[in-house]
């Protein structure tokens, strides 16, 4: 039955290899005036989407630089008149969602009508609302519940929980915001927590505000009063001026003449060349998803993303040794992991510019912590003005299990040679020599940490050591706070690569993923080899949990780490 099943399976790829060798799309007509409809749902990644594997394992995926390249076409097709985007349930950042509002806006500045549609059913459509409003005319399907309630973040800490089963956690930590190790060690949020998350909130929700006053042509008093009435259905929202129309989609299309209607997959066979794109620089573009970690790779068993040191700096190194490259974009989407991994990448980010490569960093979500550690040191650094980034700083957690043992009846007996071995029991708390040892690892950590990002922003360790502390920023703190350039997505950075090779911000350029795709097939192999995990039912609890919880499962326990809040979600 076995050998049955690995035929089909290699018949399988060999299908799918032959159709994805030979198929080509057909040539698209596009008439004059054409309605473009592009779906926006489901889920964004920064990283090279594979349509045939997303639907295989039940995922659709899209990749965010997809999306832009397509609309960037659309700004320069005079065929194209209006442009749709149907939204029916969006799985992004406030990162990325900032980009495709950018997008979006800038259709309308170049003459094209567009319309945001939307099919929501649930009471958390804050970010998809905030993408819509955008648009020159939002429509809303009659029975949509698209409630616009305002942002909410929520903190757990497990501090009391885990000491009534007999588990206390100790823990190091440099920075008094490096707030992750409360939400183990603590029963509540310290004051500098509180600080820190307020002023996140706060940026966020000064964007987010400000975004749909200018979208709908409101003040932004107008905006939080039309908040706090908390409306829930489209007659609400129509009346309070954040909707135009209340209709289904064939209804719109026949108001709106029933113009020719192109959808987004089919469009996307439209040769660029035809709309007068021509090539005059060609730029890597490497991405670092996910929990900085060493080794190979760029995903974990269970499917999630990571920023394998040893694969991203290879491919900074590949790219920088190549040619026909001139600049690179290094794309990050990381809450970050590793120090060593970090430092890795680091490396490699320094070792292109010495070879005469420019690299140019863009963050999307989150680059915080490792995630930024790995970044620091490009030439230039662009963030959203709603990124997670900052979180300069280093913490390490010990369980000590003792007390959990003795309620469960489990003996311990410890035997040590070296008056440090303590440090590698888990059974019963440090002695203080041991804590003396970690307490000075943990600051090595920093202090290294500080002087990488002083050497690559031209700063002073002091200056550094001022807005790091494990503090979290918002892009747009950031800039305040001298830790990135320019407040702007993969599109501004793009302009400031092409501002260090001497190009036009004008000019096209043609983006090429490092390393290279690999074949479906051996993507296909690869994953049936490594037996994929089947789907399992996950535990009821809060999404900044069980993200965390996929996340440290790659990262090495009881090391330094360098990682932001774990329940750092708005919502």
């Amino acid at each position: 039955m076995k050998r049955r099943w690995l035929w089909l399976l290699l018949a399988g790829i060999a299908v799918i290899t032959l159709v994805s060798v030979w198929w080509r799309p057909p040539l698209v007509s596009v008439a004059e005036g054409s309605l473009l409809r592009i779906d926006l749902s489901g889920e964004y990644v920064d990283a090279p989407s594979n349509p045939v594997l997303a639907r295989l394992f039940g995922r659709r995926q899209s990749s965010l630089l997809g999306l832009l390249s397509e609309l960037k076409k659309v700004e320069r097709d005079p065929r194209i008149e209006t442009v749709l985007f149907d939204m029916s349930g969006i799985s992004a950042g406030w990162g990325k969602a900032e980009e495709i509002r950018s997008a979006i806006r800038r259709l309308d500045e170049v003459g094209k009508k567009t319309v945001a549609y939307l099919e929501l059913e649930t009471l958390g459509a804050n970010l998809d609302y905030w993408i819509a409003s955008a648009a020159g005319e939002i429509v809303l399907a009659p029975a949509s519940r698209s409630a616009l309630l305002g942002l909410a973040s929520e903190y757990l800490f497990l501090g009391g929980a885990l000491e009534k089963i007999g588990i206390e956690i100790e823990y190091e930590r440099i920075g008094r915001y490096k707030s992750a190790v409360e939400a183990y060690g603590e029963s509540k949020m310290s004051d500098a927590n509180r600080e820190m998350s307020n002023a996140l909130l706060d940026s966020v929700d000064g964007r987010f505000v400000a975004g749909i006053a200018e979208g709908r042509g409101l003040s932004e008093d107008e905006v939080r009063a039309a908040i706090d009435v908390g409306p829930t259905t489209p007659e609400q929202l129509l009346e309070l001026g954040l909707a135009d129309q209340i209709a289904f989609y064939d209804e719109w299309l026949e108001e709106a003449g029933d113009p020719p209607v192109i959808e987004g997959s089919s469009y996307a066979a439209v040769d660029p060349s035809a709309l007068g794109f021509g090539v005059e620089a060609q730029m890597a573009i490497v991405y670092g998803s996910g929990a900085v970690v060493t080794g190979s790779g760029d995903v974990t068993r269970g499917g999630d993303r990571v920023l394998a040191a040893d694969t991203v700096a290879g491919a900074i190194l590949e790219a920088a040794e190549d040619p026909d490259i001139e600049a690179i974009l290094f794309r990050v989407d990381s809450p970050g992991g590793s120090p060593l991994a970090s430092d890795i990448v680091w490396r490699a980010i320094a070792r292109a510019r010495e070879m005469g490569k420019p690299v140019v960093a863009s963050f999307s979500d989150v680059a915080a912590s490792g995630g930024y550690y790995v970044a620091c040191g490009a030439d230039k650094i662009v963030a959203n003005a709603t990124s997670i980034t900052g979180s300069i700083g280093v913490f390490v957690l010990r369980p000590v299990l003792g007390g959990l043992l003795d309620k469960l009846g489990v003996g311990v007996e410890t035997l040590t040679r070296g008056q440090r071995a303590d440090l590698l029991l888990g059974s019963e708390p440090l002695s203080p020599g041991a804590r003396e040892v970690l307490e000075k690892d943990v600051r090595r950590i920093y202090d290294l940490f500080v002087s990488r990002v002083a050497e690559g922003r031209g700063l002073e360790v002091e200056a550094v050591d001022a807005v790091a502390r494990g503090r979290v920023w918002t892009g747009e703190q950031a800039l305040d706070n001298g830790l990135i350039d320019a407040v702007g997505g993969l599109r501004t950075a793009i302009r400031e690569a092409k501002i260090l090779i001497g190009l036009d911000p004008g000019a096209d350029v043609l983006i090429l993923q490092y390393p290279p795709p690999r074949p479906l097939a051996e993507q296909l192999a690869e994953a049936f080899g490594l037996g994929v995990r089947a789907s399992q039912p996950e535990l009821p609890l809060p999404s900044g949990v069980r993200r965390w919880l996929r996340t440290v499962e790659a990262l090495p326990l009881g090391a330094p780490l360098l990682i932001p809040p774990f329940l750092t979600e708005i919502h």
